[in-house]
């Protein structure tokens, strides 16, 4: 879901160009959709009709443990005759990390809520020294809670790293983001 301008994905910041990247190195289709956050529930809801039509059944969502995050997947999926999957429901935070680190995923830290982390997190490589960071200031080192969002750019399902130039930090909506390009690859 990108912002109603096109420029760059609702949550995390991200120009289409490194999504379109992403998907490419991880050989997978990708689509877009654009809204305003009033437009967001419609938009996403026209995309799972679409997708119905073409024969998709199963929507796949990452959340941990946030209930009212499950439930609106729940219940816009059911709208739209989706089945939501939540793989890593009510698994362990912490297991969850280590086993994404273990893995060898490489996620970049590219958006941090202001009044819990600075924009000095930006930019940092979700380890286990970030990890341990984050705890120490007391914030939810899976960042279930929207302290913090990621780009994940190398892991084993990759063609190869993604390579990125960062930009300028800006604050907006409460929020620092990390502007920053893919390289060509």
């Amino acid at each position: 879901m990108m912002t109603e301008n096109n420029q760059s994905s609702r949550s995390h910041g991200l120009p289409q160009s490194l999504l379109e990247q992403q998907a490419r190195q991880l050989g997978i289709p990708i689509v877009f959709r654009s809204a305003t956050w009033d437009e967001y529930e419609a938009t996403f809801s026209a995309g799972l009709h679409e997708f119905k039509a073409h024969g998709i059944e199963v929507g796949v969502f990452g959340d941990i443990d946030v209930e009212s995050h499950r439930d609106w997947c729940v219940r816009v999926c059911n709208a739209n005759g989706i089945r939501p999957c939540h793989p890593l429901w009510r698994r362990p935070r912490r297991e969850l990390l280590k086993e994404f680190m273990d893995l060898q995923f490489k996620a970049l830290i590219v958006v941090t809520k202001a009044d819990k982390l600075g924009p000095k997190w930006l930019g940092r490589i979700i380890d286990q020294n970030t990890v341990s960071d984050l705890e120490k200031a007391g914030i939810d080192a899976s960042g279930q809670l929207g302290e913090y969002h990621t780009v994940v750019v190398d892991g084993p399902i990759f063609t190869s790293e993604i390579t990125l130039k960062t930009q300028e930090s800006v604050l907006h909506g409460g929020y620092w983001f990390l502007k920053l390009s893919a390289t060509k690859s």
